[in-house]
């Protein structure tokens, strides 16, 4: 019997919770501008809710009004979500007298309208990388590989590429992956849509786009896989040579190759705002260190209407319109806890990526490290994906200039001396030892090694040949200009 009714217990809180997580998810994931929309549509909706910079009948600090604390949490204070959101619903059962507990039916027939209603509400685009995840939930695979599949997914460059090693994967999961998971992980993104997608490089990529339906499939393959440099420098007679197949066929297998997605990432990318708002400021203390706060200073303050509270506890007030206060009353909390909650995670999570990437504030973008979504889930003490809801289209302010949240995270690779270095300080040293040289006489990726080492960026030469070609920066014979 106490089995039986702890589980109808833990469905009732569950019934109970999934629309407010459902909330919170939504709200930590929209941008200031487009959270202040949402308020003021909330404000407009809701009478039970007033903006405490126009209203003088809700106050901070009211024992009748739990209005947003305005104290920033420090890096150690954040309980655990769930917890808290449970605790916070017995305290304002209690406060607002919510009357005993409602029946399973109607606690499901009420989730079930709450989460019609945010269903059907306007939102924003899901992200490329929400898409995929959501995607892997249709096929059936052990939970590692289910695993490994999210994180690779989370690590994808900005064209829905990995061009990273697998041993990274082995590494970073502790020993709890083998290289053959961490190979059945990849090949589990890799069938996901967009086709291309999880490919470690641009040949992987129109591989993996190549169906057998595809007219002139078979010659595609083949000039794909096997002449890949050929094709690159359009060098067709010494394909036709080597291949035997006609010039014309090769010409035709070229239009079909034209077609094939070289970013399978593109389906998702919106055209950047000519301004952007930040989301967090960063600011230098007089002791160098740096501080982080949100940007929300104009954002409305929300708390709950005191007039409203003593008409709920006034004795005349009839049942319909105590439902009604109820109603609103707990729409109002759950807006007020995910907006608090959005203020706690955002902090944590810059404060968290700043403390990792210092070195870009104290000298410069090219000194950015390699950093992981990963890495910082792991040290805030959240899910990846929670991660990446906090970090999706935020901008931050800091000294050096307003840069997207994103632009923080990235993979890297090892330098012979066995040291990582970001994918971007690679990518920008190349750009800016390209940008130089002699137009008339343009360096070999060899000898672009060789610079790039004298200027401290020390890589292999098939690193500069990779991301060279990733740049879409052409050999040096055809860079040549006479």
């Amino acid at each position: 019997m106490r089995l039986e009714t702890t589980q109808q217990m833990r469905t009732e809180m569950r019934l109970r919770m999934a629309p407010r997580m459902i909330q919170s998810m939504e709200i930590l994931q929209l941008p200031i501008m487009a959270l202040q929309e949402r308020i003021e549509q909330e404000l407009g909706e809701n009478p039970i809710l007033e903006d405490l910079r126009d209203s003088p009948s809700a106050e901070p600090g009211d024992d009748d009004s739990p209005a947003t604390p305005t104290e920033e949490p420090g890096p150690d204070s954040e309980p655990d979500e769930f917890e808290s959101l449970i605790s916070l619903d017995e305290n304002w059962s209690e406060i607002y007298d919510e009357g005993p507990r409602r029946s399973r039916s109607s606690l499901s027939e009420q989730s079930d309208r709450k989460q019609e209603a945010m269903q059907n509400m306007a939102s924003r685009p899901r992200s490329f990388h929400d898409d995929l995840v959501g995607q892997l939930g249709f096929f059936d695979c052990d939970p590692i590989v289910r695993e490994i599949a999210e994180y690779i997914i989370y690590n994808l460059d900005d064209k829905g590429l990995y061009p990273q090693d697998l041993h990274n994967v082995i590494r970073d999961f502790n020993g709890r992956a083998t290289p053959e998971l961490a190979e059945q992980g990849l090949k589990l993104v890799q069938r996901l849509d967009p086709p291309g997608v999880g490919a470690r490089d641009l040949r992987e990529c129109l591989l993996l786009q190549l169906n057998p339906s595809l007219s002139g499939h078979d010659v595609l393959h083949t000039l794909i896989s096997q002449h890949f440099d050929d094709l690159e420098h359009n060098r067709l007679p010494v394909i036709e040579k080597k291949t035997g197949i006609p010039i014309e066929r090769i010409k035709d297998a070229l239009e079909q190759l034209r077609r094939l997605n070289l970013r399978p990432s593109a389906a998702f990318e919106v055209e950047n705002p000519h301004y952007v708002i930040p989301d967090l400021i960063i600011e230098c203390t007089d002791q160098g260190a740096y501080d982080v706060r949100l940007a929300d200073q104009n954002a409305p303050q929300l708390a709950i209407s005191r007039d409203y509270l003593k008409q709920l506890r006034n004795k005349e007030t009839d049942q319909a319109t105590r439902d009604f206060i109820q109603k609103k009353i707990q729409s109002a909390r759950w807006l007020i806890e995910s907006i608090e909650q959005r203020r706690n995670t955002l902090l944590r999570v810059a404060r968290a990526i700043i403390e990792h990437q210092k070195e870009v504030l104290d000298r410069g973008p090219e000194f950015i490290e390699p950093l992981k979504m990963q890495q910082i889930a792991d040290k805030v003490g959240v899910h990846v994906t929670t991660v990446s809801r906090a970090v999706d289209d935020k901008w931050i302010q800091t000294p050096r200039g307003i840069f997207p949240l994103k632009r923080f995270f990235g993979g890297g690779t090892t330098t012979a001396q066995g040291d990582e270095i970001a994918w971007d300080t690679i990518k920008q040293k190349l750009l800016e030892v390209i940008a130089k040289e002699d137009k008339l006489n343009p360096m070999s990726d060899e000898e672009i090694v060789d610079e790039m080492a004298r200027q401290g960026v020390k890589v292999a030469r098939r690193t500069v040949t990779k991301y060279r070609q990733n740049l879409l920066i052409p050999s040096s014979r055809q860079r040549k200009q006479f």
